[in-house]
């Protein structure tokens, strides 16, 4: 679990009816269920139109993973890989064929297959690349999801805020009601630019974050089992790996 993103989304939150308390407002104000359901719900639309199924529900998916991302450990890779360039350089290539099995990663899995294939080098990183190609092409796609939701979610405010306005003005005839009832329509811009802001915007750019650290721990077995085939030098293959490694 991801403390640092759990702690700054309480301190985006905090901050804001902290600083509405301090102005003389009332926190609770801002606690309006129409403004919600029409900025995330028009957000949600918005963002479901633009793209298709696969995409939305991979972002949906991908979500979770500013809370909790996904396991991959570097170290015990390049620890992996080593061994593999070992025991290949005693026993040859064919001895890896019993580790197949072992394997649940499907791209390492698959990228271990073709070595033991006899597959060369270039024709490794040809077909590996494919797949890495794919695998980033669709959740780079999904990440940009949030994003967009981060630009139509202020719109979306808008719109709220002058529906808002336009129920007060139903309102005329009664004066004692036309302080609070701007109030409550503005709540729906401050809803549109907060969404996007403290919530769409940072999981977009922290989603890319983690999706160039998995795109480097893909480019790693590539080069890893790529040196294998080449019949590199094991020590040599270790530091190679090693220099992926934060």
């Amino acid at each position: 679990m991801d403390k640092l993103t759990i702690l700054g989304l309480v301190v985006g939150v905090t901050s804001i009816l902290i600083g509405q308390a301090l102005e003389g407002g009332s926190p609770s104000i801002l606690l309006q269920g129409a403004a919600f359901v029409i900025v995330f719900g028009g957000t949600l639309g918005a963002v479901m139109v633009q793209c298709p199924m696969r995409v939305f529900t991979t972002a949906i998916r991908m979500g979770s993973w500013v809370f909790v991302e996904p396991k991959s450990n570097s170290h015990l890779l390049v620890r992996q890989l080593s061994e593999w360039s070992v025991l290949s350089r005693k026993e040859g290539i064919l001895a890896l064929e019993a580790r197949i099995p072992t394997i649940s990663d499907p791209f390492l899995n698959k990228g271990l297959q073709l070595l033991v294939d006899g597959a060369s080098p270039e024709k490794i990183r040809e077909v590996m690349d494919v797949d890495i190609h794919r695998w980033e092409q669709l959740r780079w796609q999904s990440a940009r999801v949030w994003e967009a939701a981060a630009g139509y979610s202020p719109t979306i405010g808008i719109i709220g805020a002058v529906l808002g306005l336009i129920h007060v003005m139903e309102n005329l005839a009664e004066p004692s009601k036309l302080g609070s009832g701007i109030a409550v329509a503005f709540v729906a811009t401050i809803y549109g630019v907060a969404f996007a802001n403290l919530l769409f915007l940072p999981v977009a750019n922290k989603l890319k974050s983690i999706l160039m650290r998995q795109s480097d721990i893909h480019e790693m077995i590539v080069d890893g089992l790529a040196a294998i085939a080449s019949g590199e030098n094991p020590r040599l293959v270790e530091l190679k790996l090693q220099g992926y490694l934060e």
